[in-house]
């Protein structure tokens, strides 16, 4: 599992820095990405990386401001050309049905694919057998959403050694055992799967939140989280800007991931007024408040330690 930036600017694309896109990379537990916002300039973005839109399975929008949505129709078009033909599944705030079906139709757009859009309201969104995704209201001037994708625990490994003493012949019922069913030998003992199996391996938890002021609702989507994914358009020094604008400095969103326990805090959504060279003034505005936290650019990719 690898978070890949992009777009990390905000507002307005900049030479250095495109609008909002972050992609969750599930290749190897899933065989699929996930894309969060998609700002104008998005699918060129992609053609600077190694990424295929064949794979892209959901996208997620946190709000409707256009740095997070602009992108959309060409993205979605292009997939349809470039081979993708499995189903996409688009979650937002209400009014992302219309700006999306509104698009395809007056351009016209044909796609060879099924496309599920669904207007979200807070709570849990999906889940399959591997992941669920949970969503809350942020503070912002209008509705904005941030997603919690917790990945859920993978049952142990086989105990071979007691699978060896109990003379359970491998074949289906090792899948049975996996899935917690116990197995009944011939002479009717019957063995609990817990008996069988080591311990379980703890699923990864990632947070990705849209623009924000921090709230309580920030503070419990990235409650524990392995990886936090926050915008930090302005450092404190700005605070009573980031403030009238329902934005977030560094310094704040770095308190935050301290409160709440986070593994590693990734900034995003990052000011214009602060280019590569000028990015130590949001690290340094967060001093040591809370480490590790990174200042993320495009095309910068963040390998999530496994669990497992």
């Amino acid at each position: 599992m690898d978070v890949l930036f992009l777009g990390t600017g905000a507002g307005m694309p900049s030479k250095e820095r495109n609008v909002t896109s972050t992609v969750l990379k599930m290749l190897e537990e899933r065989g699929t990405i996930w894309m969060f916002d998609c700002g104008e300039g998005t699918q060129h973005q992609i053609l600077h990386s190694s990424l295929k839109m064949r794979k892209l399975e959901k996208l997620f929008i946190t709000h409707l401001h256009g740095d997070h949505i602009y992108g959309l129709h060409g993205l979605l078009t292009s997939r349809a050309f470039q081979g993708g033909e499995t189903p996409l599944s688009i979650y937002g705030p209400p009014g992302i049905r219309k700006w999306v079906e509104v698009g395809l139709e007056v351009s016209d757009a044909h796609l060879n694919y099924d496309l599920h859009i669904e207007e979200i309201e807070e709570g849990m969104i999906f889940e399959d057998e591997q992941v669920k995704v949970h969503v809350l209201k942020l503070d912002h001037r209008i509705d904005s959403y941030g997603y919690r994708i917790e990945e859920k625990d993978r049952p142990g490994k086989l105990r071979l050694d007691k699978l060896k003493q109990w003379n359970v012949p491998p074949g289906p019922i090792y899948a049975d055992i996996k899935k917690g069913k116990p197995v009944r030998l011939d002479d009717g003992t019957l063995i609990p799967a817990s008996d069988l199996l080591l311990p379980s391996t703890k699923g990864r938890c990632v947070s990705i939140l849209g623009d924000t002021r921090i709230c309580e609702n920030s503070k419990a989507l990235c409650k524990d989280a392995d990886v936090v994914v926050h915008e930090a358009t302005f450092d404190s020094s700005l605070g009573d800007l980031a403030y009238k604008y329902f934005h977030s400095t560094a310094k704040e969103v770095a308190q935050m991931a301290k409160e709440c326990n986070v593994g590693t805090l990734i900034l995003t959504h990052i000011s214009s007024r602060y280019n590569k060279e000028e990015e130590d003034p949001l690290l340094i505005d967060i001093g040591d408040v809370f480490s590790p936290v990174f200042v993320a650019y495009d095309f910068w990719e963040y390998r999530i330690p496994s669990t497992y």
